[in-house]
C-alpha cells in the first residue's frame, strides 16, 4: 500500500512541476530540488547533485531524466514510469492545445508579452539553479579552472555541452585517480 501511495505522490508531485514550470528543464530544478530533497526527502543534496549530472550526461531531457531518476528511487520501475509520465503529460497537453490553436493564439498582443514575461522569469529560475548547484560543488582550484574553461568553451566558441560533460568526466576521474578517493571531491 505504501509504494501505491508513494507512486501516486510521484505523479502529482511530478505532473505539478511539469504543468508550471516554464523554460524546459533547467528552470524544472529548483522546483525539483525542493519538492524531491526538501519537502520530500526523496533524495539528498548529494544525490540530487549527482542526479543532475547523470540526467544531463545521458540522452534525454534532463527534467524528464531526473523524474525517472527519483522515481526510481522512491518506487522502482513502477515509480520511475509514474514520475516520468507525471512530468512529461503536461507538457504534451499543452503543446498539443497550442499546436491547434497556434495560428490564432500567437496572433494577440497580450499572449506575445506574456511569453515576454514568461522568458524573464525562466531566466531567473536559471540562475537560480546555477547558484544552488554551485553552492554544493566542490570548492577545488581544479573544478574552478574547469567550471572557468566550460563557460569560455560554450559560450564563447559553441563547443558541444556533451563534449563539455565527457571531459568533466574524464577530468574528475584523472584527479581522482591522480590525488584519491574523497580529496577529488574537496
Amino acid at each position: 500500500m505504501k509504494i501505491k501511495n508513494n507512486i501516486i505522490k510521484l505523479f502529482i508531485t511530478f505532473f505539478k512541476i511539469g504543468a508550471f514550470t516554464f523554460g524546459g528543464g533547467y528552470a524544472m530544478i529548483p522546483i525539483i530540488h525542493r519538492e524531491a530533497v526538501e519537502k520530500n526527502h526523496w533524495v539528498t543534496d548529494e544525490e540530487m547533485l549527482e542526479m543532475l549530472a547523470i540526467s544531463e550526461s545521458t540522452p534525454g531531457p534532463i527534467a524528464i531524466n531526473s523524474a525517472t531518476f527519483v522515481g526510481y528511487r522512491v518506487a522502482g520501475f513502477w515509480g520511475a514510469a509514474a514520475a516520468t509520465f507525471g512530468v512529461v503529460l503536461p507538457s504534451l497537453i499543452i503543446i498539443t492545445l497550442i499546436a491547434f490553436f497556434l495560428k490564432r493564439f500567437s496572433e494577440y498582443k497580450a499572449v506575445r508579452y506574456a511569453f515576454m514575461g514568461i522568458r524573464a522569469g525562466v531566466a531567473a529560475l536559471v540562475i537560480k539553479a546555477f547558484i544552488t548547484m554551485s553552492k554544493k560543488c566542490p570548492k577545488n582550484i581544479t573544478a574552478y579552472v574547469f567550471i572557468a574553461l566550460a563557460f569560455v568553451s560554450v559560450t564563447f566558441f559553441d563547443i558541444s555541452a556533451i563534449l563539455i560533460i565527457a571531459c568533466g568526466g574524464v577530468m574528475g576521474l584523472a584527479f581522482n585517480l591522480v590525488f584519491g578517493g574523497e580529496e577529488a571531491g574537496k
